[in-house]
C-alpha cells in the first residue's frame, strides 16, 4: 500500500472534525502528490505531541524557522510507509528520544495552517515518552523544553493547546 493510500484510509477512519477531514480527503483526491512538499497547493504533514503522562507534561520544540513552541512534526518522506510512521519518525528525530510509542487509536486531531512553504494539512498524533527519557535538540530546533499541561496555553498557540487537550482526554 502506498503512503497516499494509507493517508486516505487513516482519514476515512478518523471520526472527528468532519469538515476538515473532508477537506483533507478532497485534497488527496485532487492531488496525487498531495503528501509531498513539492505540492504547491499544500500537503499533508504528520506530527506528534510527545507526552510524559506520569509527570503530567509535554515536550515542545522551539521551531528554528517559525520561532514558536510546537509539537514535533513535519513533511512526509518517501521512506515513510504510513502517516503514523512519519509522525513517529519526526517525533524521534526532533526530540532525540528513542523508544517513543504512539497512543493507540490513530490521529488525535487535524490542523490546517499556512507556513512559509505552503498550506500544511497536519495529521496530529501523540507519542508517549518512555520512563527516564532524555531529549536532545536537533538542527530544526532552537530549544526543547518540557511544559506542564497547564503551562501550554501560556507558551503555545491554540493549535498546540487543542492538541494537548485532546491528547489528555485520550490518556
Amino acid at each position: 500500500m502506498s503512503l497516499h493510500d494509507d493517508a486516505v484510509l487513516v482519514l476515512k477512519g478518523y471520526g472527528d472534525q468532519e469538515e476538515l477531514r473532508g477537506t483533507y480527503l478532497e485534497h488527496l483526491a485532487a492531488h496525487p502528490d498531495g503528501l509531498w512538499k513539492s505540492c504547491a497547493e499544500g500537503h499533508i504533514t504528520a506530527s506528534a505531541l510527545v507526552v510524559d503522562p506520569e509527570r503530567g507534561r509535554v515536550l515542545l520544540t522551539l521551531h528554528r524557522k517559525l520561532r514558536m513552541w510546537l509539537q514535533m512534526g513535519g513533511h512526509c518522506e518517501r521512506q515513510d510507509a504510513t502517516l503514523a510512521q512519519a509522525a513517529l519518525r519526526e517525533a524521534t528525530e526532533e526530540s532525540g528520544i528513542a523508544g517513543l510509542t504512539l497512543l493507540p487509536g490513530g490521529p488525535v486531531r487535524l490542523d490546517r495552517h499556512h507556513t512559509p512553504c505552503a498550506w500544511h494539512l497536519d495529521v496530529q498524533y501523540a507519542a508517549v515518552a518512555p520512563p527516564g527519557a532524555v531529549e536532545a535538540i536537533s538542527d530544526e530546533s532552537l530549544d526543547l523544553r518540557w511544559f506542564a499541561y497547564d503551562e501550554v496555553p501560556g507558551v503555545a498557540d491554540k493549535s498546540v493547546v487543542r492538541l494537548t487537550e485532546a491528547t489528555r482526554a485520550r490518556l
